[in-house]
């Protein structure tokens, strides 16, 4: 295998596996540091090794036994934790079998599963909820602690502090290493189902790196939702973000063209939207608003069924649309929802009602380095022709992302934009 090769499968099977073998190492470790340190250097261990001796059959059971015992070395060297090294070698002896065959599909779905386990640890209620998110999305979603303070609109030290913070409670504080009783779950659920929700996002829209979609984070978002459900089957908030997700995932084909360039929803070949997908999202949501207690992931999903629904982007309900997000409003009020309200205003009532909205939520400064809020004033402002305005927005709105596929989107329409500014200013008086 070559190198660059080799990097490319390293690089996939970091974004599919990094999860998989952390949660594995930090159930018999405790220790959430050691457990990431020990992962990679397991990857590049990978990058070292299997340009020259080939790929193993299990590559994911390779890397989580190759971590394994760069832990040990670890805990060696620092010649201490002697009870942990043995905890390794049983688990390493109970696991030969697994670093050698796959592991059976049917365990997938069991609720015995190692990533899970670390989703309701992390979401214990001794943490802070940001500090529950955060934690997960950079143990389980292996997402770097910049891509995470981009989500949570922080500064990058302040997030990075809340994450040292987190782990250092849960080793004082001896939270188990489990999914807790049924009488525990409730407690749990809110934080556990926003790390889902987070998870999801990332992976259908990726905040970094050149592609747009990394589906292995929405899948896993998909299937831990599923397991949720099984543990809470009568709760519908976790059915109606299993439907939002669901509903999302079923455009993820749409949303890229043949080049990997952004394709936005008003653009998108509708042919090729999943609509067994569609289906099971409609169901999922009905029958959670068939319970009575609405909430916000019903209500986005809500949304997202009113976009799925439309055969064309001009037979969209907006106004619907729009009082769904007052509602949502209602329920958990931020500016990122005051953003996309104003946006379905926009659409329905014409964008210069929308454009006055969204310049209220930007004198606030709140959503300043939000990327989103730019690139919306940007649309308004190149569909109300006013040019050069559009130009500088696209600009800021450009600065701000991180992803390659959207600052290539960017790109394109400040080109548009700045031509047409051009165009105006080059007539003659």
């Amino acid at each position: 295998m070559s190198s660059g090769a080799a990097h490319a499968l390293v690089d996939r099977l970091f974004r599919e596996e990094q999860g998989r073998a952390v949660a594995t190492l930090i159930r018999v470790l405790g220790d959430f540091d050691l457990a990431e340190e020990a992962v990679q250097d397991a990857f590049i261990a990978a990058l070292e090794t299997w340009p020259a001796r080939g790929v193993p059959d299990n590559p994911g059971a390779w890397i989580t036994t190759t971590a394994r015992n760069r832990a040990i070395d670890r805990l060696r060297r620092r010649s201490r934790l002697t009870e942990k090294i043995e905890a390794l070698g049983r688990e390493a002896t109970e696991s030969a079998l697994q670093s050698i065959e796959p592991e059976p599909a049917e365990d997938a779905m069991h609720i015995a599963d190692d990533r899970l386990r670390l989703i309701f640890t992390c979401c214990h209620p001794a943490l802070a909820m940001d500090a529950r998110v955060a934690l997960t999305l950079r143990t389980l979603g292996g997402l770097t602690t910049p891509e995470i303070a981009r989500a949570f609109l922080l500064p990058e030290p302040t997030l990075a502090q809340r994450l040292v913070r987190a782990k250092r409670k849960i080793r004082a504080a001896g939270i188990p290493y489990r999914v807790p009783p049924p009488e525990l779950l409730a407690e749990r659920l809110d934080g556990v189902l926003h790390v889902l929700y987070l998870v999801f996002n990332e992976g259908y829209s990726a905040t970094s790196g050149d592609s747009l979609v990394r589906r292995e984070l929405s899948a896993e978002a998909i299937r831990l939702t599923r397991v949720v459900d099984q543990l809470l089957p009568t709760e519908p908030e976790v059915l109606g973000l299993l439907s939002l997700m669901l509903l999302h995932d079923a455009r993820r084909e749409a949303r890229v063209g043949p080049d990997g360039a952004l394709v936005l929803l008003e653009d998108q070949d509708r042919t090729r939207w999943n609509r067994d997908t569609i289906v099971e999202g409609h169901s999922l949501i009905r029958r959670a608003l068939e319970r009575g207690r609405p909430g916000p992931y019903q209500v986005q999903a809500a949304i997202a069924a009113l976009h799925d629904d439309a055969a064309s982007a001009g037979d969209t309900d907006w106004a619907q649309i729009a009082d769904l997000y007052r509602a949502l409003r209602a329920m958990t009020p931020s500016a990122v929802v005051e953003l996309n309200l104003a946006a379905a205003v926009a659409m329905a009532d014409g964008p210069a009602v929308g454009l006055a909205m969204m310049d209220g939520i930007a004198a606030t400064c709140e959503l300043d380095r939000y990327p989103y809020l730019h690139a919306a004033r940007a649309d308004l402002l190149r569909r109300l022709r006013r040019w050069s305005e559009a130009e500088a927005a696209y600009r800021q709105a450009r600065a701000l992302t991180t992803n390659g596929a959207e600052r290539a989107f960017l790109e394109r329409r400040l080109r548009e934009v700045a031509a047409a500014a051009r165009a105006i200013d080059s007539r003659p008086n």
